[in-house]
């Protein structure tokens, strides 16, 4: 696709992984509405459309709000305006975002590692009730 030609949903959503009522949820609320609508009225979408919604999408599981999406973009998008006059507060704010995204990822980790720690637990179990038992009185077979 070259600068300037639009996409319909469907590749949207081929490109970013997200569904079509998911992008329309998106528009919806704000985040990242069409650029442009045909001339039937069918959403159109640009690469910096879908650069915004793979970003969204990558915010998404580490729970950010829609409002906190919607913060992040607006900043983004101010910090891309060369000559904001608060740019320094701006990146200030973007460097609190890293900082947040940094400790949810923290979190996540340690969620990882307690799931993998149960799942070891549980492939434990299933190798104990698989063995074969031994009866009363009969001595342990070697390995």
């Amino acid at each position: 696709m070259s600068e300037g030609q639009h996409m319909q949903i469907g590749e949207v959503a081929d490109r970013t992984g997200l569904s079509l009522r998911t992008i329309r949820h998106y528009e919806e609320v704000g985040l990242v509405p069409p650029s442009a609508r045909s001339k039937g009225g069918f959403r159109l979408y640009t690469e910096a459309d879908v650069e915004r919604l793979l970003l969204v999408r990558r915010m998404k599981p580490l729970d950010f709000t829609l409002e906190e999406m919607r913060d992040l973009l607006a900043l983004l998008d101010q910090l891309d305006a060369d000559d904001h006059p608060r740019r320094a507060v701006l990146i200030d704010r973007l460097s609190m975002y890293h900082e947040v995204t940094t400790q949810r990822i923290d979190a996540l980790r340690d969620q990882l590692t307690a799931a993998e720690t149960f799942a070891g637990e549980l492939r434990a179990q299933i190798t104990r009730h698989t063995r074969p038992r031994r009866r009363r009185g009969e001595p342990e077979r070697p390995r």
